[in-house]
């Protein structure tokens, strides 16, 4: 056996250990001369979260069968179920990939597209059912609802030369996405309907591929009446989610990384699982559907906004997939503190970039107007990063913080009361936009 492959096991059970005992005590991992974590057993410093044990949701054993076959349905069915006009269309990118669509559909109004974040689907804005989904509250706005799926995920899993068998498939990360998933998504919309501009909602990740649509296809920017933007991510430098730090932490031990996580789409382990889910979890107080579910091992949640009743619904939808480059693209930022692309290491980075380092994305070209919701409580987008973000963007229209202490990741789209706290903030807001819009066109 390798000392590569000892070492890799050492550090997995070292992790393990470390997380699961019940001891106050430090461990120092030294590796020849340099120290890879300092770890307090039952918080790791360096996975940047310290989270005290609480009583949390259960998932009673008997399951109400209305949330159980939501739980098995997909985003058409939810829409149908509910009596609303659902839509499923196809888009297929310019490299290939097949992408799928979700509409509510309402013929003639201005449509609205809203773009999910990591490990998740167009399923998140409608899961939680009418009058608490986001999707559905659009529309009985008076919006014509789009629902976008990125490549990689449960409904975009597709390509004209690939299956998702293949390596080459999952070469993507989300930069990929901001240049051809979005881009093609919008110019479908526009054809469909014929209207020249769209709304554009994105949450965590689905921002980021906005700022790269921005970027690096600026004459998008044009396409877009409003971004409003839920728990906006570029900048990770004060990130706290555990498994986005871990990734960052390890950078450089591909094979190790790769072992835990999977080689091409993310699939983690039940190692990665065990090393993360004491952090947030307590067996004898929470659900296992939580413990054991990468989402929230990476997110976090908050109980007092999690609808425990819906639970089975949001485990039988999240994750809805990722790759592998994808997730170590995010760990790389976290890294680099700066909003960049891919690191292919300095000689590959010359041959793609003609730079040993990955360029900046360019966010002075992001000049759509653009609306920032953040929160406090929020592992991925904490505010002293929204607000560094918020610096570089040309056309801030609107910056609102949360005004919940414990206002989560997940809440800006599951929240029980992310409608009083947010969105009907958010609706008037498209609406005063949507009335200075049309007093344009009129002078226009």
């Amino acid at each position: 056996m390798s000392l590569t492959l000892r070492f890799e096991q050492l550090l997995i059970v070292t992790l393990c250990l470390g997380l699961v005992l019940e001891s106050n005590a430090n461990l120092s991992f030294i590796f020849g001369n340099t120290t890879l974590f300092n770890v307090n057993f039952k918080s790791p410093a360096w996975l940047g979260r310290s989270l005290p044990v609480v009583n949390n949701v259960r998932i009673d054993n008997d399951v109400d069968p209305n949330i159980l076959e939501d739980s098995h349905l997909n985003t058409y069915g939810l829409i149908h179920k509910y009596g609303y006009p659902a839509e499923n269309h196809t888009v297929v990118t310019d490299d290939g990939y097949i992408l799928t669509l979700h509409r509510i559909a309402r013929p003639g109004a201005t449509p609205v597209l809203l773009v999910h974040g990591l490990l998740d689907s167009s399923a998140t804005w409608v899961m939680m059912g009418p009058g608490k989904g986001l999707g559905y509250l659009l529309y009985e706005q008076g919006y014509d609802v789009w629902m976008a799926n990125v490549r990689g995920n449960t409904y975009s899993r597709g390509h004209t030369k690939y299956t998702h068998n293949h390596a080459k498939y999952w070469d993507f990360t989300f930069h990929e996405m901001g240049v051809h998933d979005i881009p093609s998504s919008i110019d479908f919309i526009l054809k469909k309907t014929g209207y020249p501009q769209i709304h554009y909602i994105g949450h965590s990740q689905g921002t980021v591929v906005f700022w790269i649509m921005g970027s690096e296809r600026p004459e998008y920017m044009k396409k877009i009446i409003y971004m409003q933007a839920l728990a906006p991510v570029a900048y990770l430098n004060h990130c706290k989610s555990p498994v986005v730090n871990f990734l960052a932490e390890f950078h450089s031990s591909v094979s190790f990384i790769l072992k835990l996580i999977g080689v091409h789409e993310f699939l983690p382990q039940n190692e990665f699982i065990v090393m993360f889910n004491q952090l947030i979890c307590d067996e004898t107080t929470i659900t296992k559907e939580i413990c054991s579910n990468v989402i929230f091992l990476t997110t976090g949640f908050d109980k007092y906004q999690l609808n425990e009743t819906m639970l089975p619904v949001v485990v039988g939808h999240a994750p809805a997939g990722a790759s592998t480059k994808q997730m170590q693209h995010f760990g790389q930022l976290r890294r680099s503190g700066t909003f960049r692309q891919f690191d292919y290491g300095w000689l590959r980075n010359h041959w793609r970039y003609n730079s040993i380092t990955p360029p900046d994305y360019k966010l002075e070209n992001v000049k759509a107007k653009v609306a920032l919701y953040y929160a406090e409580n929020d592992w991925l987008a904490q505010p002293d990063d929204v607000e560094a973000l918020s610096l570089h963007l040309p056309n801030v229209v609107a910056q609102y913080l949360v005004d919940y202490p414990k206002f989560n990741h997940l809440d800006f789209i599951w929240g029980v009361d992310a409608r009083d706290l947010l969105w009907d903030r958010m609706l008037r807001n498209m609406q005063s936009i949507d009335n200075d819009h049309f007093r344009d066109n009129l002078t226009a």
